[in-house]
Parts: C-alpha cells; structure tokens; sequence
C-alpha cells in the first residue's frame, strides 16, 4: 500500500505529535490532515520551524504524564458505589454508562475524561463491577464500581412475596370462577 510521509504540525491522537514526521494513507493525508491543518510537508524548513513547538508540547506531555501518575495512584483500589432503579431480578432501569461513572469520579475530585472509562457496554444489572481506567498507554488501574438498588432490600423482598402473592390469588380466583360455571 501506497503511505505519504508528512509532518504533523499538531498533536494527533493515535497518530504523533508536533513536529513527527509520520506516515499515513494518501486519502487520510488528503481528507483529514490537509483541511484541518494539522500536517504539512516534510521539509528541512518545515521542521527546523516545529522544533522549538515540539519542545514545548513534549515538556508539557511530561507534565501531563506527571498528573496522571499522582491520579492514577489515588485510583488504585478506589471503590465507587452507584444508585439506580431496578426490577426484584436486578435489572436496571436504564443503565450505567462511563459517562456516569467518570461523572462521579470528577465529582470526587479526579480529572478524569469519559473515553478513559472503559466499560465497553452498559451496565444493566445491580452488581460488583471491576471497571478499567486508562489514563494513557502504559498508566492503567481498575476501579470497583457497586451497582445497587436506589430502594432497601426489605422493600425488594415484600415487593417480590406480594407479586408471588398476588399470582397465587390471581390462579385460585381463576379456578373458583370456573367452578361456579358448572
């Protein structure tokens, strides 16, 4: 296959940052880089220019990775505990998303982005969860997350003997009904 080397003249998730010269598909260079301005030729010029960018965003990524090492060390064995509506079988009402748990999470104090939440799909049920926070490539911890019912237990237990209850007279008023028929 065919690359185009260019030079990123902006950080670009999951591709460089400024001032790497990077090789990618002509159409992606054609369609996404070119037109938002975050890639230009690779010339001697062109890169002499970034340098002094380059340095800054490296100094700041250094800082960033700092943070996220004193963040991820709070995380570590951090346990979260979630209301939510849900049936007598434990299912839940709507669900849980990494929105809301990365929600609580900044509500707690941590400066933590949705997309390093990684759920994968929603939570459905009431339950223990151990969920993966990925800050950066190589900084990850898991997070405990309680899923629990928003009402008591006692509630959930007379709610499941009443409709046990309820069905039992539902099936004698049946067959009473249809005896009295004959």
């Amino acid at each position: 296959m065919k690359q185009t080397k260019l030079l990123l003249t902006t950080n670009v998730d999951n591709l460089g940052i400024v001032g790497d010269v990077v090789s990618v598909k002509p159409g992606f260079a054609r369609n996404y880089l070119f037109p938002r301005g975050m890639a230009t030729d690779p010339t001697d010029g062109n890169i002499a220019r970034l340098a002094a960018e380059r340095q800054r965003v490296e100094q700041e990524l250094a800082e960033k990775r700092v943070v996220q090492e004193q963040i991820l060390e709070k995380l570590e064995g951090y346990e979260i505990t979630l209301q939510r509506t849900a049936n007598e079988q434990g299912a839940l009402f709507g669900g849980v998303t990494q929105h809301d748990i990365a929600e609580l999470l900044r509500a707690d104090g941590f400066d933590i982005d949705d997309r390093a939440v990684r759920i994968g799909d929603t939570i459905k049920r009431l339950d223990t969860y151990d969920i993966p926070v990925i800050l950066s490539d190589n900084l990850k911890t898991e997070i405990k997350v309680w899923v629990v019912s928003d009402k008591p237990t006692e509630a959930l237990e007379s709610e499941t003997a009443a409709n046990e209850g309820s069905d039992d007279m539902a099936g004698s008023g049946a067959e009473e009904s249809a005896s009295q028929e004959d």
